[in-house]
């Protein structure tokens, strides 16, 4: 899951990583609410797990588009957990056989 909606001065490339998560097992059907599976890789605050939206409320857009994607792959990765999206991707060249995306948007509410 990633943000793509990033403004550019807190992050250059404009992307915040809130989750990788690779090696999946083929006969996941759901992750449960605060749970997970497979191998988690590490996200935008350097940590190996989810973290929720958050738009920084100072910056435009205020709201933000979350992008989940999801690959079959003919095999599982040969990497660690920790590993960075950039190694992922690169690992899965060649492997995937099924992609799926789904986009949700986010946006603080003022109180």
């Amino acid at each position: 899951m990633d943000d793509p909606d990033v403004p550019r001065v807190l992050r250059p490339d404009g992307v915040f990583d809130h989750w990788i998560l690779f090696n999946i097992p083929p006969k996941t059907v759901e992750i449960a609410e605060g749970g997970t599976v497979g191998t988690a890789g590490k996200n935008g605050t350097g940590g190996n797990r989810y973290t929720g939206p958050c738009p920084p409320p100072q910056y435009e857009p205020s709201e933000h588009r979350y992008f989940f994607r999801l690959y079959a792959l003919d095999m599982n990765l040969s990497l660690k957990e920790g590993s960075m999206k950039g190694d992922v991707l690169k690992a899965m060249e060649g492997h995937v056989i099924g992609q799926a995306e789904l986009i949700g948007k986010y946006k603080k509410v003022a109180q």
